[in-house]
C-alpha cells in the first residue's frame, strides 16, 4: 500500500488515467467491431465506410498512448487489406 503523499497521489492519478484509458480502448473496439460487422455480411460500400471511421480512432488511440503504434499500424494494414479484398 502507497506510504508516502507522492506515492498516495500517483495512485489518484493513476485512478484517473485508467478509466480515461478503459474508455478509449472501449471506443477503439466498438469501431473495430461495427467494422468486423461489415466484413462479415459482405457489404463493401458498408466496410469501406467503418474502416474510414475505424482508421483514424485507432490512430488517436496511438497519440494517446493506448496502444503501441506499430500495433495500430498493423491492425489497419490487415483491415485495409481485408477491405480491399471484399471490394475486389
Amino acid at each position: 500500500m502507497a506510504n508516502t503523499p507522492s506515492a498516495k497521489k500517483a495512485v489518484r492519478k493513476i485512478e484517473r488515467r485508467t478509466e480515461v484509458n478503459r474508455s478509449r480502448r472501449s471506443r477503439v473496439r466498438t469501431y473495430l467491431r461495427k467494422l468486423e460487422d461489415a466484413l462479415a455480411t459482405g457489404d463493401a460500400t458498408a466496410a469501406s465506410a467503418a474502416f474510414k471511421a475505424a482508421e483514424p480512432e485507432i490512430m488517436r488511440a496511438v497519440t494517446k498512448g493506448v496502444i503501441h503504434k506499430n500495433t495500430a499500424s498493423r491492425k489497419v494494414s490487415r483491415l485495409a487489406a481485408r477491405v480491399k479484398k471484399l471490394s475486389a
